[in-house]
């Protein structure tokens, strides 16, 4: 946290607090370490949703060296409820939750799709007892247009070789 680096000796310049309560800002304010006058809208979002004088009593109570989480927490929930006046951090949480769902069910898809390429692909090397190494399937468009049946737009004709992927191990594993 910051510390307050703008109260001088001689010339105090009150706090983000003070400065919204409009009091004095006295040289032991429980407020001034945590909430600095350059930072106005820090104090006002946790003062709207907490209020100053709870927000005094939990710092009172807390010893120092928690004050400073404690303060960091209540900025984060005063701020999502200020976004969002009903449901604050959680709501937050529920759409990244719903978000992480969403985007491990894309992943079990491309991953089944890839299984399935594989297993199709090593069907049709087997079918036409060709392996994937073979010069005849190679890509070329030669051997594109061999024969008259028609192919899927996604059908593969050729493999990818890297040492470090194995049939068996999925390329977007975490």
């Amino acid at each position: 946290m910051k510390e307050s680096g703008s109260r001088k000796q001689g010339a105090p310049s009150p706090c983000a607090a003070c400065k919204l309560l409009r009091r004095r800002c006295a040289q032991d304010c429980v407020f001034a370490p945590y909430f600095p006058a350059d930072e106005p809208q820090k104090f006002a979002n946790v003062h709207k949703v907490f209020g100053a004088s709870n927000v005094n009593k939990m710092l009172q109570e807390l010893p120092e060296h928690q004050r400073g989480d404690a303060v960091s927490s209540m900025v984060y929930e005063a701020n999502a409820r200020v976004r969002d006046p009903v449901y604050g951090c959680v709501g937050a949480i529920s759409s990244l939750q719903q978000q992480i769902d969403l985007l491990q069910t894309q992943l079990a898809l491309a991953q089944a799709e890839v299984v399935h390429l594989r297993v199709r692909q090593t069907a049709s090397f087997s079918n036409h007892g060709l392996s994937p190494a073979s010069p005849s399937n190679s890509g070329s468009p030669s051997s594109k247009f061999m024969g008259s049946q028609a192919r899927p737009i996604f059908d593969m004709d050729m493999m990818v070789d890297h040492p470090s992927l194995g049939l068996g191990e999925s390329m977007w594993s975490c």
